[in-house]
């Protein structure tokens, strides 16, 4: 079975292709990847995957148009090499916050993403949460939307944190706040906040009672870390003990880690779904063997329903 699929690796993130390849007892497929001086980007395949399920796993996290283009030449050279079967692994989808007309001219980005996928080549998307699970609809082929959940939530219940009150940073993450409510067996609350532009937030208030106790901050996506901090300076203020935060993806710039080491957050739990998700407080948790667990089911067209769970 091994040798009838490849897992092949664009730049963003080959630790973590690695990582998969160890879990799935298999290697990288080799392949070069360099840039002209004039900035295109250069792909070969030097492996023969003529018939095979390839896998290509790239994170369109920063640089993003440049690990997209790659992406895009990747699908575009396993197509012309006769692969049977190409599926995009985006551990981390760039450009989900672009999903709708919020304001007049404005593209849809999220959806010229999809159609350049599929435009390319692509038979099937792999990817974890989603900012917006709608974007599956943007595909016109099959899409299999993992969630981080369970692995995030394992490694919070190893810390044993008594007393836990699971709170969402703004009201758009209210569903995932109570899903993993449901499974730590802990209260809910909700921080209500304003946006005043792209990396600034103001907390407004606290919608649930947090005094005393221990609090678990959950959200999909951090970048500048605006959004959690904001959020745990108003819940240190309300009372709160001890805060935590758990997010999918940690797209953590220099501004991000400063923040986060600055604040009331001790610990941000986090998956290696981008090489960015490190820095003072940050916990990356493994996330290789569920996507490899994802990988070997659709290679062997079984049902992945089960690793939708959280």
């Amino acid at each position: 079975m091994i040798d009838s699929f490849k897992v092949l690796s664009g730049s963003a993130h080959p630790e973590l292709a690695k990582r998969i390849c160890e879990v799935l007892g298999t290697s990288l497929c080799a392949a070069e990847l360099t840039t002209f001086p004039d900035g295109e980007t250069f792909v070969q395949i030097q492996e023969n995957i003529r018939g095979r399920d390839i896998f290509i796993v790239q994170p369109t996290c920063p640089p993003t148009n440049q690990n997209l283009m790659e992406l895009l030449l990747m699908v575009d050279a396993g197509r012309r090499a006769s692969a049977a079967r190409i599926t995009a692994v985006l551990p981390f989808f760039g450009y989900a916050r672009q999903d709708r007309k919020d304001r007049p001219r404005v593209p849809i980005t999220a959806k010229l993403v999809a159609n350049l996928l599929v435009a390319s080549g692509v038979n099937r998307v792999l990817t974890v949460d989603l900012h917006a699970g709608q974007i599956q609809g943007f595909f016109d082929i099959p899409v299999d939307h993992l969630y981080a959940g369970p692995v995030l939530i394992k490694a919070i219940k190893e810390r044993d944190i008594k007393d836990l009150v699971v709170v969402s940073p703004d009201v758009g993450g209210i569903k995932m706040t109570h899903a993993y409510a449901k499974a730590l067996n802990a209260p809910m609350a909700i921080v209500a906040k304003n946006r005043v532009n792209a990396d600034t937030v103001e907390a407004l208030n606290v919608i649930g009672d947090v005094k005393g106790r221990n609090v678990l901050l959950v959200d999909d996506l951090t970048e500048t870390a605006g959004t959690l901090t904001a959020a745990a300076d108003l819940l240190r203020k309300h009372g709160a003990r001890s805060i935590f935060a758990g997010v999918s993806h940690a797209v953590l710039g220099e501004k991000g880690r400063s923040r986060i080491e600055g604040s009331p957050i001790e610990e941000l739990f986090a998956t290696n779904s981008v090489p960015l998700a490190h820095g003072p407080k940050v916990t990356a948790l493994d996330i290789a063997p569920l996507l490899a667990q994802a990988i070997k089911r659709i290679h062997k067209d079984e049902s992945v329903t089960s690793l939708f769970d959280i």
